[in-house]
């Protein structure tokens, strides 16, 4: 980076776009969108913290959005439970894509 400062916002972004876009491989396109994002961050500690905050925002959000749209928060409890184990079995290869490109930083 030009003036050797990340920011969290844009590598969330570019690991959630690149993420989107490269889902048809398996393994590469997190361990890609996590590198990717990863220096986009500026270093090992943001691009940590880029990779759990969207999972834990969006399992968060699917709780609350789930149990007010049912009127059931044990349909919430399921649904946000079921939301957090899918995003965090997609951060094995993304977390280890950004610790790579935040060393790259």
């Amino acid at each position: 980076m030009a003036n050797g400062k990340g920011s969290i916002g844009a590598a969330v972004l570019w690991m959630a776009g690149l993420s989107l876009l490269l889902f048809w491989l398996p393994l590469l396109g997190p361990f890609l969108a996590g590198l990717v994002g990863g220096r986009r961050a500026g270093g090992v500690g943001p691009a940590i913290v880029a990779v759990f905050l969207p999972a834990i925002v969006f399992g968060a959000a699917l709780f609350l959005l789930t149990s007010v749209l049912s009127g059931m928060p044990l349909v919430g409890v399921v649904a946000g439970m079921g939301g957090l184990v899918m995003s965090l079995a997609h951060v094995g290869p993304l977390l280890l894509g950004a610790i790579v490109g935040g060393l790259l930083a």
